[in-house]
């Protein structure tokens, strides 16, 4: 094995896989006497990084399983003009994660709740906030599943430790008492502490009837409200 292919082969070792990949062009810029050593290896370096970094958002992103891709870019705000454009863009600078702060969005189906959520997530991700997406019925299905099997508390756990938890459709599908109560098992476990984005069709006048509860669960820091 030449010097050369020794390189390349440190590279992969390192996982530094885009110099690997691109090392061969920059070799030649460089023995043509096109680019200076020092200005190939910063540019080389400056690709590997954002590749990197672009790696590592990809993979925040799988492991908040948001069910599509649904950029806050993309948002339609001509369809629904009554939304607080400028209020999105403040929520995602992601300062209401600073005060531990929750994000409510009401309104009836196709109205955009669920892009807006799924958007202000993945501008979390890009923040490095570690983000889940589950959608209610789910989260209730396996927080009865994990009580069933005695794991509940460890599940709670998992759950509160996100730095923003998105959950998608509260009140879509009846909830019942004991189901509410471990909803607010977990919202009280999170509050103050960590934050949560909540997308319903529920007006905050039924949540009493909703959750079987006059209390509010979720202490709300600001809402939107859809059309």
């Amino acid at each position: 094995m030449n010097q050369y292919q020794k390189l390349v082969d440190n590279l992969t070792k390192l996982n530094l896989d885009n110099m690997a990949a691109s090392i061969a062009d920059y070799r030649q810029q460089v023995n043509d006497n096109q680019i200076s050593f020092s200005e190939a290896l910063l540019e080389l370096t400056d690709k590997e990084i954002a590749y990197q970094q672009q790696k590592s958002l990809k993979r925040r992103i799988k492991r908040a399983r948001f069910p599509i891709i649904k950029l806050l870019s993309d948002f339609d705000y001509q369809f629904q003009p009554s939304i607080n454009q400028q209020q999105i863009a403040e929520f995602a600078t992601m300062s209401f994660l600073d005060n531990q702060e929750n994000i409510v969005f009401i309104g009836s189906p196709g109205v955009g709740k669920t892009h807006l959520s799924i958007g202000l997530g993945i501008e979390a991700c890009r923040q490095d906030v570690r983000t889940l997406f589950i959608n209610c019925h789910e989260l209730i299905l396996r927080l009865k599943a994990a009580q069933g099997k005695q794991h509940l508390e460890r599940v709670m756990r998992r759950y509160e430790r996100y730095d923003l938890l998105i959950i998608d459709e509260l009140g879509y599908l009846p909830i019942s008492a004991e189901e509410a109560k471990l909803l607010f098992q977990l919202i009280n476990g999170r509050y103050e502490r960590k934050s949560t984005i909540i997308t319903t069709n529920v007006p905050l006048s039924s949540w009493g009837a909703v959750l079987h509860s006059t209390a509010n669960p979720f202490q709300i820091g600001k809402q939107q409200k859809l059309p």
